[in-house]
């Protein structure tokens, strides 16, 4: 059963290198654009693995800097996003070391606040209302290599991918605002908060690199490295406010973590860690406009089922550390008004994600020996 193995244990991590991340007020809308570890490294030429993924999250602690500000939830004036995604992929083995795919991703998000409509008591009406937005997010195309033929049976493996994120998502979104106007007595439509637009306005090139190591018998570690470059610094959209336009930032995140290849048949278990945000400052090109820049450190358990053709993964992301930073505005109106300003978001404390993916096509098939990898090992001979 060669390769099978090893495509039961990193097939895992599909969706995970591909989701759209996101941490609440902080908008990480980037993925891997590379197939993901364990698709790409199981394709032969001419196969396809199809999956769908589903997360959900909800953001209701608010940081300035590392710092949480209790006082909101306490107070009931913090704000609570409600996020749920649903991406499409598809990927493609052009040949047995370069592959493609294709990600088309789909969100629905809630937003609850009193400041948005009529201001935070004491100072405000302190009434609690809703906007929302959802629809087609940001696309994703990729392709990937990995660095050494998987056909000599490596133990490990590195992989470089290459991908462009299309501005395929509304980013200029409306909903009703209520107690608007002088007298706080208007409704009106006006854009959503940056959170919960589908997508940023932006086009972006996505750079990866994942791998994985075999460890043991029963262990495989696997990484990835994400950094997504928006060249256009604004969208065009103001806020809400009028203050600003939305910033089409930078993003990125990093991931590594073990997983282990059950004694159960078809079971394996994951434990791992990651980080994932939004810097203050772009790579390239300019870092005006808003933003709300920051990133979440989390350790991420969990569990698959696998047979030769299907998977089914979960795992749960929860935070350890959450830093909403200094903003390139926030540090900009420091210099100009000489009092230090610095804002906050609200994170998520968990997010729920499952995963669902089906291997097709090509010339093979999975009963067929490919590569020997856990074979060997148990066999004694790597």
């Amino acid at each position: 059963m060669r390769y099978i193995k090893i495509l039961l244990l990193l097939s895992f991590i599909i969706v995970e290198s591909q989701s759209l991340w996101a941490q609440g007020c902080v908008a990480i809308r980037g993925s891997s654009c590379s197939a993901g570890l364990g698709v790409s490294n199981t394709l032969l030429k001419g196969e396809f693995i199809a999956g769908t993924g589903f997360r959900y999250f909800k953001s209701f602690r608010h940081f300035r800097g590392l710092e949480e500000e209790t006082n909101r939830i306490a107070e009931g004036t913090e704000v609570v996003n409600k996020s749920y995604f649903v991406d499409l992929s598809l990927n493609y083995g052009i040949t047995d070391r370069l592959f493609a795919n294709v990600i088309v991703p789909f969100v629905h998000h809630n937003r609850s606040s009193m400041y948005e409509h009529g201001g935070n008591p004491p100072n405000g009406l302190g009434e609690r209302h809703e906007t929302s937005a959802k629809g087609l997010a940001d696309v994703r195309l990729g392709l990937g290599y990995w660095l050494f033929d998987p056909n000599e049976n490596q133990s490990f493996n590195y992989a470089f991918g290459l991908g462009l994120k299309l501005p395929t998502g509304k980013y200029d979104y409306k909903d009703t605002f209520y107690n608007q106007g002088s007298n706080k007595d208007e409704s009106i439509e006006s854009v959503v908060d940056q959170s919960i637009q589908p997508g940023d306005g932006g086009t972006g090139i996505a750079i990866d690199l994942q791998g994985y190591q075999t460890l043991s018998n029963t262990l495989v570690l696997s990484t990835n490295l994400y950094y997504l470059l928006n060249f256009q610094a604004t969208n065009g959209v103001l806020t809400r406010n009028g203050s600003s336009e939305f910033s089409c930032p930078d993003q990125f995140a990093a991931r590594i973590g073990a997983f282990y290849n059950t004694s159960i048949s078809g079971f394996s278990g994951y434990l791992g860690a990651r980080v994932e945000g939004v810097p203050s400052k772009d790579l390239v090109g300019k870092s005006y406009g808003y933003r709300r820049p920051g990133y979440a450190i989390s350790v991420e358990p969990g569990i698959g089922y696998n047979t030769h053709k299907y998977a089914i993964n979960l795992s749960v992301p929860i935070a350890l550390i959450r830093n909403r930073t200094q903003s390139y505005e926030d540090k900009q109106r420091t210099i100009d008004r000489g009092v230090y300003t610095h804002g906050d978001a609200a994170f998520a404390d968990y997010l729920w994600n499952v995963n669902f993916s089906y291997r097709f096509g090509g010339k093979h098939t999975m009963k067929q020996d490919h590569i020997p990898i856990w074979e060997d090992i148990k066999n004694g001979t790597r």
